[in-house]
């Protein structure tokens, strides 16, 4: 049987998915809470990671080393950037997934690895630095998936920080320094496991807030997550 393997940071961020695929708490995996189910003929593998990039790699790469799935997703909320294009409620799909923190401040300003000499991985003769890519075949069918069933959607870099944007200023320049049209806290460190084990990785996150100066009232999470959520059940029935 087949497996997908789909993680998130928090329980919320998933249990669309557990209940949809009765999925059972396994006991085997520690420190992550992971849970195996089914959707038609795919094996559901489930994990909730934990916030930030540590968790997150963590997590993956113990999985990884057990499983080896079809294809990795990975799903959660995210803030949208201004002038994305994006609102809170739609779809993100990640094109790519861009380190936003890692590289040298220097008196010109931020600088990323490269300006270090050091690449974040080298897999295959390639060195990566902040950006890693994700698959490309899995990324079109979702976008088209999601644009055929009527869907607010759209791809890009997504931006993953140790620190959430909490004004319109620092997500106006992480937009501009990478081209991104939102953040997260866990993906490019997934996109960089998946890349070290040669998975498949797919990321979709529903967006919960604008990144402007934080304002709790204007957020929507548990819409967020649902969106994307439900949208990856519909994903996984075509695969």
């Amino acid at each position: 049987m087949e497996q997908v393997m789909v993680t998130a940071a928090t329980s919320q961020e998933l249990s669309v998915l557990i209940q949809a695929g009765a999925a059972l708490r396994q006991q085997a995996y520690v420190p992550s809470e992971v849970y195996e189910g089914k959707i038609g003929t795919i094996r559901l593998i489930l994990a909730i990671t934990g916030i930030g990039k540590v968790n997150a790699a963590s997590a993956v790469t113990a999985l990884l080393e057990r499983h080896t799935p079809r294809l990795l997703i990975n799903t959660g909320c995210a803030g949208a950037y201004h002038g994305s294009g994006l609102a809170v409620g739609d779809l993100a799909i990640a094109v790519a997934e861009v380190f936003g923190d890692e590289g040298v401040l220097t008196p010109k300003g931020w600088e990323p690895l490269q300006a270090i000499g050091i690449p974040a991985a080298v897999r295959n003769g390639k060195s990566y630095y902040n950006e890693f890519p994700l698959s490309l075949l899995a990324t079109e069918k979702a976008v088209h998936l999601a644009m055929a069933l009527g869907l607010a959607v759209r791809r890009g870099r997504f931006v993953t920080v140790s620190t959430c944007s909490g004004t319109k200023e620092r997500g106006d320049e992480l937009a501009g320094r990478f081209g991104g049209i939102c953040e997260n806290m866990e993906g490019a460190a997934v996109a960089q496991v998946a890349l070290a084990y040669g998975v498949d990785c797919l990321e979709i996150r529903g967006i919960s807030n604008m990144v402007e100066d934080r304002d709790l009232a204007t957020w929507n999470i548990p819409l967020a997550v649902a969106q994307s959520q439900r949208f990856i059940l519909k994903l996984i029935e075509t695969l």
